[in-house]
């Protein structure tokens, strides 16, 4: 079963003020098959200013490959990076809550012409709670999501020097790819690739997605 982390809800100001927009992503954490990756690099990542320094580095040499964790994929790495490793402390705190239960939040966009208001709070109550959540009875036929996931993914093999030229961190631009937009903020980076792409509010011009899509 695929899980696509779709960010619907969520809008982002522009810098300055100004309109708002939707922006809709599509992520894919890619897997190896052939050869098992061990961790490297385990002890303390984030201590001392020596190893701030060397992950800031390997951050910035991973940043500008522009590959993003496929090209690692591609290159054959049988070790995972230093960046990708979690704090020890987090990694203990989430064994701790492994007896809690948690339910994904479901929000029901049928008849929404009569429930407006209970669904806008119900979105707004699990994309601030939670952070995502599975919407049924909102029409859309299952191959087309079937397609999106398709397409999602033929763009993610395409090759690098194919993909490199969507490959942006500037808050411009209605399609782009990139690998953690929070790469040089967050404590670790997450083992994913994501294409970005703006629906609102202005409609997104087709010709701007790449041919794959």
């Amino acid at each position: 079963m695929a899980i696509v982390g779709w960010h619907a809800g969520e809008t982002q100001r522009q810098r300055g003020g100004g309109e708002r927009k939707l922006v809709g992503t599509c992520s894919i954490g890619f897997q190896t098959c052939k050869r098992k990756m061990s961790i490297a690099g385990t002890s303390d990542p984030m201590g001392g200013n020596r190893a701030t320094s060397d992950r800031y580095q390997e951050l910035k040499s991973f940043d500008e490959s522009k590959a993003g964790v496929k090209g690692l994929v591609d290159s054959g790495i049988v070790n995972i990076p230093r960046i990708f490793i979690r704090p020890p402390d987090e990694v203990e705190a989430d064994e701790a809550e492994e007896s809690l239960q948690y339910t994904v939040p479901v929000v029901d966009l049928g008849d929404l012409s009569s429930r407006r208001a209970e669904t806008v709070s119900a979105v707004l109550e699990a994309a601030r709670d939670v952070g995502f959540f599975q919407v049924v009875n909102h029409g859309i036929p299952v191959r087309f999501l079937e397609e999106m996931l398709a397409v999602t993914r033929a763009f993610h093999e395409l090759p690098r020097d194919v993909k490199v030229r969507y490959y942006s961190r500037e808050q411009n631009g209605k399609v782009k790819l990139d690998s953690n937009f929070d790469l040089y903020e967050s404590k670790f980076a997450n083992w994913r690739d994501t294409l970005f792409c703006v629906m609102g509010p202005d409609p997104l011009d087709p010709e701007e997605l790449p041919p794959v899509c």
